[in-house]
C-alpha cells in the first residue's frame, strides 16, 4: 500500500525489482534457449549470467549505502565517475533502451492474443499496433495520477503474476523425464561448440535480468537507504531461481528441436504440449498480467530516469517538471511518445519481438558497464572506506572487478551489429545534451574525450545506417 509520507516500503521496492524483471522475457525462455543450446549450455549460461548479475546486484547494493546522495540510480554513478557527457549517455541509453523494452511487451501481448485471434498475427499487424497504442495511453493517464498509486498496483500485480510461473514449474517437475533430459543435454543438432552456444544466449540473459536496478532508480523514495540493497538482492535471488527452472525443465519433457520451433510465448506452448489446450490459456492469461505489470513498472522507471537526469542538469530542465501528483509528467510524455513511435515501426520488422529484445539489451550494456567500472573506481581509491566498514573493501573490489569483466564480456557477446544499432540512437539523442548545455549557458563539450565520444557515436550511427541500407543488417 502507498504510504502517507510519499515513501516506498521495502516490499514495494522489492516488487519494483521483481516486477521489472518478470515481464516478457521469462515467458519466452524455453524457445529462446532451445534455439541456441541444450541443458549443458543453458546451465553454463545461467552460471555466467547469474554470477555476473549477482555481482551487479551487490554493486548496486553497496553503492546505495556508500553514495546515498546519488539517488538517481544508474545514471548518477556514471556522471559522478566519468563526467557530464558520459553521464548523459548512460541516462539516455538506459532511458531509450527501456522505451524499446516497453515496446517488446506490447509485441508479446499481441503475439499471445494472436494464438487465439489471428487478426493480431505475430504482434505487429495494424490491428495489433492500434490496440497497443490505446494501451500505451491508458497506462499513461493512470500513472499521471500518482507514482505511489501506480507502485501499489505494481505490488499486487507482481504477486499475481508469479502464480502461473510457479504452476508451470510444478507441472514441468511432475512430468520430468530423465531420458529426455539426457537426450537434449548437449544440444544435439546445433552448429558450433558449447562456447558459441553460450555466447548466443547472452543478450537474452541481459534482457531478462533488466529490472535488477529498479530499486536503485527509485532510491529517493526509499524509507531507509538499506531497503534499496535488500530489495535488489532478494528480488534478484527470487527471479533468478524462477528463470533457471523455466529454462531447464522443458528439456526434460520435449525434444529440444520441438521447443526451438514453438510459437512465442513458448512457455504457453510447452505447457499446452504437456497438459492440453487449457495450459496455453492459463499461461497466456498469466503472461498478460505479467507483461502489463512489467510495463507499468518500466513506465515508472523510464520517467524517473529522465526526470532525474533533468534534475541534475544532464538533460533539459523541461523533463524535470512534475504535476500536482508529483509525477514527472514531461518525462512521462516523452517516454510514451517515443514508445508510440517505436510501436508503429514494428509493422516493418521481420521479427519485432527478437529485435526489441536484443536492442533493449544492447542499449543497457553501456550504462551497466559504467556503473560497474565506477564501483571499481570507488573501491580501488578507497573512497568512503575510511569511515564506513573499512573491512569490506577487499570484498567489494572483487565484486566490482567481476561485474566489470562480466559487462565487458556482454558487449563482446552482443556483437558489433547491435553496438552500431545503439549508436543510431545515441548520436541523435545527444542533441538533448546540447540543448541542456546551451540552456545552462555552458560550453557543450568541455573535454576532448567527450568530443571524441560524440564523434564515435556519429561514426557508429553512419555505419549502422549504411549496413541497414545495404541489407547487411536486417531488422
Amino acid at each position: 500500500m502507498a504510504s502517507v509520507d510519499g515513501k516506498m516500503s521495502r516490499l514495494q521496492l522489492t516488487a519494483m525489482v521483481v516486477g521489472g524483471m518478470v515481464g516478457a522475457g521469462i515467458f519466452s525462455l524455453p524457445r529462446t534457449f532451445a534455439g541456441a543450446t541444450g541443458p549443458l549450455g543453458a546451465v553454463i549460461a545461467w552460471l555466467i549470467a547469474g554470477t555476473g548479475m549477482y555481482m551487479m546486484a551487490r554493486v548496486f547494493q553497496f553503492l546505495a549505502e556508500r553514495k546515498p546522495a546519488l539517488d538517481a540510480g544508474v545514471f548518477a554513478y556514471a556522471k559522478d565517475g566519468y563526467g557530464d557527457y558520459p553521464g548523459f549517455l548512460s541516462a539516455f541509453g538506459y532511458w531509450i533502451g527501456s522505451c524499446i523494452g516497453n515496446v517488446s511487451y506490447w509485441v508479446l501481448i499481441k503475439s499471445t492474443l494472436g494464438a487465439f485471434f489471428p487478426v493480431f498475427g505475430e504482434g505487429n499487424t495494424m490491428v495489433a499496433i492500434g490496440v497497443a497504442s490505446v494501451g500505451i495511453w491508458l497506462f499513461h493517464f493512470m500513472i499521471l495520477r500518482g507514482v505511489q498509486q501506480a507502485a501499489a498496483i505494481n505490488t499486487v500485480v507482481t504477486i499475481a503474476k508469479i502464480i502461473p510461473i510457479v504452476v508451470f514449474i510444478g507441472i514441468m517437475a511432475f512430468a520430468f523425464k530423465m531420458d529426455m533430459f539426457r537426450f537434449n543435454f548437449y544440444g544435439g543438432g546445433l552448429e558450433g561448440g558449447i562456447g558459441e552456444q553460450v555466447r548466443a544466449t547472452m543478450l537474452v540473459t541481459v534482457f531478462v535480468f533488466l529490472g535488477i536496478e529498479g530499486a536503485s532508480v527509485y532510491s529517493r523514495y526509499a524509507r531507509e537507504r538499506r531497503d534499496v540493497g535488500f530489495a535488489t538482492v532478494s528480488g534478484f535471488l527470487l527471479v533468478t531461481t524462477l528463470m533457471v527452472l523455466v529454462t531447464l525443465l522443458p528439456y526434460a519433457v520435449i525434444p529440444r528441436e520441438d521447443i526451438a520451433g514453438m510459437r512465442q510465448p513458448s512457455m504457453a506452448t510447452v505447457l499446452e504440449a504437456v497438459v492440453g489446450p487449457w495450459g496455453a490459456m492459463f499461461v497466456s492469461v498469466g503472461l498478460l498480467i505479467s507483461v502489463l505489470g512489467a510495463y507499468l513498472a518500466w513506465s515508472l522507471i523510464c520517467a524517473e530516469v529522465m526526470s532525474a537526469a533533468a534534475r541534475t542538469r544532464a538533460m533539459p530542465a523541461l523533463f524535470a517538471r512534475e504535476n500536482s501528483a508529483k509525477v514527472p509528467s514531461a518525462a512521462l510524455w516523452a517516454t510514451n511518445l517515443v514508445t508510440q513511435a517505436i510501436v508503429i515501426t514494428t509493422y516493418w520488422s521481420n521479427d519485432a519481438f527478437a529485435l526489441m529484445l536484443n536492442l533493449t539489451s544492447s542499449m543497457s550494456l553501456i550504462p551497466f558497464l559504467l556503473v560497474a567500472s565506477y564501483a571499481m573506481q570507488l573501491t580501488t581509491r578507497g573512497d568512503t572506506y575510511d569511515t564506513l566498514r573499512p573491512g569490506d573493501r577487499t570484498r567489494d573490489v572483487a565484486i566490482a572487478a567481476v561485474a566489470t569483466v562480466y559487462t565487458g564480456y556482454l558487449l563482446y557477446a552482443g556483437g558489433l551489429k547491435f553496438l552500431v544499432l545503439s549508436a543510431i540512437l545515441y548520436a541523435p539523442g545527444s542533441l538533448l545534451y546540447v540543448w541542456a548545455r546551451r540552456e545552462q549557458g555552458r560550453k557543450v563539450f568541455e573535454r576532448t574525450a567527450d568530443l571524441v565520444l560524440m564523434a564515435l557515436a556519429v561514426l557508429g550511427a553512419a555505419l549502422g545506417i549504411y549496413w541497414i541500407a545495404t541489407g547487411y543488417i536486417v531488422l
